[in-house]
């Protein structure tokens, strides 16, 4: 069977479609807005496939109302995006290496909220081990969260392939990566221990409860605000405040803002926010 012919097999109404939606915003804050029902009847649909169910209102039942659920995490991790790169956004690394880093003589907490498979947390760790060699030696630790199981899976494996690192720079591929041919000519990158030990990750809803406490030198929430309306944003601009020390910083995507939301941050340059 073809795949347009399987996806004809499951139509996708607009009730369904704002069943899904629903469940979405409700339990995870996500606005899954008018226009993306393609996108959420060809990702579900491998689902249906997968667990022989006839039609969405069938999968509808089986995810149920309880975020707890398995296959409510399966919806939610075939329904986020997870596009990422090492050093996205560089002017967040190179603010971070010239202004944030050298005023921190005591040990540094960095956030990354919204990791996705990891290359932003491990891009902090090369960083910061690379600051860490030209001047005090600190206690450094990073949080890297995100809501996919599979993709957090995926981050701490932390082995990318050689178009994955073409954006490291080749010293900390030599510094921080051991690389292997595993087969034919795919070369692979893994992190080393002294890398991969400052990266501690976990599964967190950002609607849910946060078992951290902070304080933080810096949260990076970086392309995840965008599939928040202002309500959810507003929220998490005021629990990051939270958890930020005085001076902290709170870097958002470039094509993000916190314009049009009530917050207490200084604006430094575009997307980067200090308490």
């Amino acid at each position: 069977m073809s795949s347009s012919s399987a996806l004809a097999d499951h139509e996708l109404s607009a009730e369904q479609f704002s069943r899904v939606a629903a469940l979405l915003y409700d339990h995870c804050g996500i606005a899954m807005r008018p226009g993306k029902e393609g996108l959420v009847r060809a990702r579900l649909a491998k689902r249906l496939r997968k667990l022989s169910l006839p039609d969405f209102d069938s999968y509808l039942q089986l995810v149920g109302n309880n975020p707890a659920d398995a296959e409510f995490r399966e919806m939610v991790d075939a329904l986020t995006t997870n596009k990422t790169s090492f050093l996205r956004e560089r002017a967040h690394f190179d603010y971070l290496r010239d202004t944030v880093l050298p005023t921190l003589s005591h040990s540094v907490r960095i956030w990354s909220a919204g990791c996705s498979s990891g290359e932003e947390p491990y891009t902090l760790g090369m960083l910061m081990l690379d600051h860490a060699q030209h001047g005090p030696t600190h206690d450094l630790k990073i949080l890297a969260t995100d809501i996919s199981q599979r993709i957090l899976a995926a981050a701490a494996a932390a082995t990318y392939s050689a178009e994955l690192m073409a954006d490291v720079p080749a010293e900390w591929q030599r510094r921080y990566w051991t690389r292997a041919k595993v087969s034919g000519d795919a070369d692979t990158f893994t992190a080393t221990a002294a890398l991969r030990k400052l990266v501690t990750f976990g599964r967190l809803n950002l609607m849910e409860q946060w078992p951290m406490s902070g304080p933080f030198d810096a949260i990076f929430c970086r392309n995840v605000m965008i599939y928040f309306d202002k309500q959810t944003q507003q929220r998490l601009v005021e629990r990051y405040w939270s958890l930020l020390r005085p001076g902290g910083h709170l870097f958002v995507g470039h094509s993000e803002s916190l314009t049009g939301t009530a917050h207490r941050f200084k604006y430094v340059q575009p997307a980067v926010y200090v308490r």
